[in-house]
């Protein structure tokens, strides 16, 4: 299998695994897509890590494959890329990408799905399929521009080109540069502290801020308004306010 689930601590690793360059091929997405399912509908997962590996997170498509898919092959399957990528930022629980080493192309769209993105100092990211005559169809013009703003994320798709991780974390395209042997360790460590959390109350934030940079603010603001009313018929919250009139804040146990 080219993706793994592995699940330790409430934190499911979403591990990329086809060498050398977890190149993103039919397979791969499809497996991604199956096991994202799985990652957000297991009780015992509670956040999510996706990760490459120590040398790669992964460097785009399966080229060579592509090349062989005429306009078609590719309108049968234009959707299927997006909705693999798609079940992955739909995921609701907290998300952070690990990122090592080259993120391009698809490599980037799947980092684009996650919430949080913690790169390493070799990390290396970008959007280059211009460079083939093409543009991003995996999430990259939408997420990218959603993420940056337009006039960056058009940069990066007109021109291609790659950014490290120092430039990345001044256009807001990743959250955290460290060591790139510690990116496992400290995205993991971001899960886990996450997967201790109120895992509904979590789920709430999430989808009212995905679902309010998608449409008007009186309608985001509908959505907050009905999940924070909602939070009040939920344990966690009944345990998070008693723990904090007992012990002061910060001090609540979830379950």
């Amino acid at each position: 299998m080219t993706v793994h689930l592995e699940v330790a601590d409430g934190v499911g690793t979403l591990r990329l695994d086809r060498p050398p360059m977890n190149a993103l091929d039919v397979a791969t997405q499809d497996r991604l897509k199956e096991l994202a399912e799985e990652a957000a509908r297991r009780d015992d997962v509670r956040a999510v890590v996706i990760y490459g590996g120590e040398k790669v997170f992964a460097a785009g498509a399966d080229i060579k494959e592509m090349q062989a898919m005429d306009h078609t092959a590719m309108v049968l399957r234009a959707r299927a890329l997006q909705d693999s990528f798609t079940a992955v930022a739909r995921i609701p629980k907290p998300v952070v990408a690990a990122v090592t080493g080259y993120a391009l192309g698809g490599g980037c769209e799947l980092a684009l799905c996650a919430d949080y993105r913690i790169a390493g100092e070799n990390a290396k990211l970008g959007q280059p399929e211009i460079l083939l005559g093409l543009i991003p169809g995996a999430g990259g013009t939408q997420r990218l521009s959603r993420l940056i703003g337009p006039s960056k994320a058009k940069d990066l798709i007109f021109t291609g080109r790659q950014v490290r991780a120092d430039e990345a974390l001044m256009l807001g395209l990743v959250d955290r540069v460290v060591p790139a042997e510690e990116v496992y360790e400290q995205a993991h460590a971001w899960a886990a502290k996450l997967a201790q959390g109120p895992a509904i109350a979590l789920r709430a934030a999430k989808e009212a801020v995905d679902t309010g940079l998608e449409t008007d603010i009186d309608t985001g603001l509908a959505v907050e308004r009905n999940w924070f009313a909602g939070l009040f018929a939920t344990e966690d919250r009944a345990r998070g306010m008693r723990s904090f009139v007992e012990e002061g804040p910060g001090k609540a146990k979830f379950l």
